[in-house]
């Protein structure tokens, strides 16, 4: 299958319209197996995904030794690869069970660290564990209570290295709107500047506090991928759970009355919520990639069913319907 694709900011890069989250991969909630995070790679490859977005942060660095490891036997020009620096794993010396929602055990440690020494170590074991030759998009991961010194710090080093030709992209990825909004419009250096935005769970069918991020984004050439389009799985199912989680919480009643309104309208519009769900943040121009979390064959099948775009006439009717957020 072939896949459309969209540019980065104004870099050569181009990633295809879906992207491969690889959280779930490192055993996010739950283990699974090396084999089965191999299959999951290669189904997203036969389904036509080529951007494989990562972190050092997932599974203490199995999300990379994974995602490289399967893939290996792919052509390295034909696919695009994003990791993230900002927290570096370090040997505690005593193993013990993972405290934040990966389901395993290890001996490392994440260490944050926003400097320009932390940047280039950070993507040096990066390679490391991916065993891959180059990086195309770095992007500050998290640096919520740190915006100063990845202005400052991190992002310049990163666009020394975009200028040395180590990287392709230099971006920012967090769940908040306003620290990144300040990152995007901060009044760099001449030569330093942001290629690419990452903001998870707040521009999608719910939840839209995102735009004026994406709008700032949209004057500057700035990118915008797309993360968490399900927001925490709630819109990824034709019909929302009555457990459904919301941006990492249980959904409220306001919030899941909001979902099964859009479901029902998808459905009477010819489509079903997961696919509005993952079209929808592509309808602004600035984004460049929906990008969603994958940890079975069976979840890509589903992602790459919805890669298609909907008729104008399906929006009309979607997009009548307010959010519940923004």
């Amino acid at each position: 299958m072939t896949m459309q694709r969209r540019k980065i900011g104004r870099t050569g890069l181009e990633v295809t319209e879906l992207g491969f989250g690889a959280a779930p991969i490192g055993n996010l909630y739950r283990a699974i197996t090396d084999e089965q995070s191999e299959a999951t790679v290669d189904a997203a490859w036969e389904g036509g995904i080529r951007y494989f977005d990562t972190a050092p942060h997932y599974g203490l660095g199995l999300a990379e030794q994974r995602l490289g490891a399967a893939l290996q036997k792919r052509p390295r020009d034909g696919y695009v690869l994003s990791t993230k620096v900002g927290r570096l794993l370090v040997s505690s010396g005593e193993s013990d069970h993972d405290q934040e929602g990966f389901d395993l055990e290890s001996d490392l440690t994440r260490v944050r660290d926003y400097s320009a020494a932390g940047v280039r170590r950070s993507l040096d074991e990066s390679r490391q564990r991916l065993g891959l030759d180059r990086i195309d998009i770095a992007l500050v991961h998290d640096p919520d209570d740190h915006l100063r010194q990845a202005a400052t710090e991190s992002i310049p080093a990163l666009c020394e290295l975009r200028d040395a030709g180590e990287i392709g992209a230099v971006g920012v990825g967090m769940n908040y709107v306003q620290p990144l909004l300040e990152l995007a419009t901060h009044d760099y250096p001449a030569g330093v500047g942001i290629d690419v935005i990452l903001v998870a769970g707040r521009w999608t069918l719910l939840d839209r506090t995102a735009r004026p991020l994406l709008d700032a984004c949209a004057d500057r050439g700035i990118s915008v991928i797309a993360a968490a389009p399900f927001n925490s799985g709630l819109l990824a199912g034709a019909e929302p759970p009555a457990d459904g989680r919301f941006n990492y919480e249980p959904a409220t009643p306001e919030v899941m009355a909001k979902a099964r309104e859009f479901a029902a309208v998808a459905r009477a519009a010819g489509t079903e919520l997961p696919h509005a769900a993952m079209r929808f943040p592509l309808r602004h121009p600035a984004v460049a990639a929906a990008l969603a979390g994958m940890q079975t064959p069976a979840e890509v099948a589903a992602n790459v069913a919805c890669a298609d775009d909907l008729p104008e006439s399906a929006w009309q009717r979607i997009e009548a319907v307010e959010p519940a957020l923004g």
